[in-house]
């Protein structure tokens, strides 16, 4: 169930541990892309350029992708490009931003309803073995911190009802209305320029492109969660490629491998 793309590479030294939520350890917003996607192409279409549908969801698809992990307003920005390019006079990134939540929140409204009412287990949605992994990076003494390219409030409200904030004492950040006032390259900067950690002490985890590219721009170990949602029993080929594109040093479909994959991270360890 692990695929060690980088033989040797391991984690002994790493002493702070960041997680993505979406897609890495939340399930709550699972199919978020079959809602931009569809939303982007509809405006797109409407502007008859004599592109196919194939041809720009291509477009939309490779720019998503690549922002994955950034505030969705760095998505919408690169929308309203789009548009430009192709002659069209596009809104406020903001206004996209909110149309596509507006979609999103009717999908998910369901799934929150019942976390809110405790009529499921939080762990209906979550990856599968996600929470005992964060519990024993935790009880391995790493500092945990949850960051995600979702509105902090909203993100915040879903980590409480997954049961999961306990676990980062506070270290949840969100995207903000300021988008330029944090990612999760500021956070791994501020740490570093802070001299709590060195870029080698970082371990991340995550299944989009940004937190896999910054973990390993500061010489950290990144682990891709190329999970196939809903089910998350195997490794998403798109995603697969695209996380060993950018650097990841091992591939898992979910973290059901759990002592597999302490051991691969944390070798010779007592």
């Amino acid at each position: 169930m692990i695929e060690q793309l980088r033989p040797g590479v391991s984690a002994h030294q790493a002493r702070v541990c960041l997680f993505d939520f979406d897609g890495t350890i939340s399930l709550i917003r699972s199919g978020w892309m079959d809602v931009m996607v569809p939303m982007m192409l509809e405006i797109l279409l409407d502007l008859r350029t004599g592109e196919s549908e194939a041809e720009l969801r291509a477009v939309v698809e490779d720019f998503i992708w690549r922002l994955t992990g950034k505030q969705t307003m760095y998505q919408m920005m690169a929308f309203a490009g789009e548009i430009s390019k192709r002659g069209g006079a596009p809104r406020d990134p903001l206004a996209y931003k909110q149309l596509d939540l507006d979609r999103l929140h009717a999908r998910i409204h369901d799934r929150l309803q019942e976390l809110r009412r405790r009529e499921v287990s939080p762990d209906k949605y979550l990856v599968p073995g996600a929470r005992a992994l964060i519990e024993a990076l935790r009880d391995r003494g790493l500092r945990l911190y949850l960051a995600s390219g979702t509105d902090q409030p909203y993100m915040r409200e879903e980590a409480d009802l997954l049961n999961v904030s306990s676990y980062f004492e506070g270290r949840i950040y969100g995207a903000l209305d300021d988008y330029r006032s944090f990612s999760k390259k500021i956070l791994i900067e501020r740490l570093i320029a802070a001299s709590e950690f060195e870029g080698r002490e970082f371990l991340g985890f995550g299944d989009g492109y940004v937190e896999i590219e910054n973990i390993k721009e500061v010489g950290g170990v990144a682990v891709g969660v190329a999970t196939a949602e809903p089910e998350c029993r195997e490794v998403d080929e798109w995603k697969r490629r695209r996380l060993a594109g950018v650097g990841a040093d091992f591939i898992i479909p979910n973290f059901l491998c759990r002592d597999e994959l302490l051991t691969a991270l944390f070798p010779n360890a007592e």
